[in-house]
């Protein structure tokens, strides 16, 4: 009797690991590579959402793959939602971020990645918020 239920126990062990390693395999098979989603083209960077249909990221990048000039980035409905200038892998020059509804959410302007100048944030309204000054270490 008790080789039955050292029987049983094994089963039902193994059983279970077999249950936990689909579950495992399962969510393997639902995480996505993110290599998959980006192509590179000569210079021009682009990133997809899962499933490639849709652009989430697409910029320039230098000799080096650092992202070089206008980068912007798409909700996952195609629209705009942000535009950064870069340097050699910098935020540099100008940035606008906007909400989902397609208004200004802030705008403003880095060097070597500081915020440099005026920033402006709006609400989600489309109001003035606030207005940060930032110095610019070149003035």
């Amino acid at each position: 009797m008790s080789c039955s239920i050292e029987d049983s126990e094994s089963k039902t062990k193994i059983d279970n690991e077999v249950s936990n390693n689909d579950t495992i395999e399962a969510i393997d098979q639902m995480t996505v590579d993110k290599s998959e989603l980006i192509e590179i083209e000569g210079n021009m960077y682009s990133e997809y959402y899962p499933g490639k249909r849709d652009l989430k990221f697409q910029g320039p990048q230098d000799e080096m793959g650092e992202r070089h000039g206008k980068w912007l980035y798409f909700s996952e409905n195609g629209d705009e939602l942000s535009m950064t200038m870069y340097k050699n892998g910098k935020r540099h020059g100008h940035s606008i971020v906007k909400y989902p509804n397609g208004g200004i959410h802030y705008i403003g302007e880095y060097r070597e990645n500081k915020q440099v100048g005026e920033w402006k944030t709006y609400t989600i309204e489309g109001k003035l918020h606030e207005v940060k000054k930032f110095e610019d270490p070149d003035n």
